[in-house]
């Protein structure tokens, strides 16, 4: 009589297709980590071959200095006034401004965004004019912002908020509208007021919606925060004036490690609102589940 009763015996073949899928899921999750890592390293390959290969040893000097020249002369250097330590005093000023820049947007955002979801008349009354900030260049606003706020960090925050608002009202407005007609007519069912409507219903529908355009205006705000440095030069110095300096004084190893420094802090920013929305929306949203 045999040991093993019909049926009971091992499926080779699903056996076999599991363990083919679990290094499959192991070689992708892999090369997910070394196809960065290879594109770094192309990258810095391609800058030593122009710098050596393309330029002079002035040209190198004062264009595109090579990457190990940029690493030694900009981030080893510790001193009052040269190498990495004014990069950083200048960074924590720009990311002050930024944070504050993002911080306005976000409530006035979100405040219009509510306004014109009350009614089609609010939205036709203050949409246009959200467009019309976001179309105008900065530069066109500058004389304006600098008569009004003057050169100092005001003037900074003024700019990135300017930059940052349109992605928090346009998402913002869009998800509170994306709510289905069949839930507004279960809340009509059920007598709710709007208020009651706006936040049970509206505001969880929106939060998707919402912290893309929080992404987005996190990196414009970095983006204002270090422009507005180049136009606002009263008060402390930002990485924007930083650069500038370091432009008009031939110091290319530091205006590349500062242009670097803001490059990363732009990058942190949007990871870390990234986080935040994966974290917020995490369990009950599919974009949580496909955000890396």
């Amino acid at each position: 009589m045999s040991e093993h009763e019909p049926g009971s015996e091992p499926v080779h073949g699903q056996v076999e297709t599991d363990d083919e899928e679990d290094k499959a899921g192991k070689g992708a999750a892999l090369w997910t980590y070394i196809a960065p890592l290879i594109t770094f390293v192309l990258i810095i390959g391609i800058w030593y071959l122009i710098s050596y290969g393309r330029m002079d040893a002035v040209r190198r000097r004062t264009a595109l200095p090579a990457p190990h020249t940029v690493f030694e002369d900009g981030l080893l250097v510790w001193e009052d006034r040269k190498g990495l330590k004014p990069i950083l005093e200048a960074l924590l000023v720009t990311s002050r401004v930024a944070l504050i820049g993002l911080g306005i947007s976000i409530a006035i955002g979100v405040l219009l965004a509510v306004v014109m979801n009350t009614a089609k008349w609010a939205e036709r009354s203050i949409f246009p004019y959200a467009v019309i900030i976001q179309v105008t260049p900065i530069l066109a606003l500058v004389p304006l912002i600098r008569n009004w706020y003057g050169f100092g960090i005001s003037a900074r925050v003024v700019v990135c908020v300017l930059i940052a608002i349109f992605p928090v009202i346009t998402n913002t407005l869009f998800g509170l509208q994306s709510a289905k007609e069949g839930h507004h007519d279960l809340f009509t069912l059920h007598h709710a007021n709007w208020l009651t409507r706006l936040w049970r219903l509206e505001m969880p529908g929106a939060m998707p919606a919402f912290l893309t355009g929080m992404r987005i205006a996190a990196g414009g705000c970095v983006i204002g925060a270090v422009v507005g440095d180049f136009f606002f030069r009263q008060g402390e110095i930002g990485l924007g004036r930083l650069i500038d300096n370091y432009q008009k004084d031939t110091r290319i190893p530091e205006l590349f490690t500062a242009t670097i420094v803001a490059c990363l802090f732009g990058i942190a920013i949007f990871l870390i609102v990234g986080w935040i929305s994966n974290r917020t929306l995490k369990h009950w949203h599919e974009s949580a589940r496909n955000y890396t």
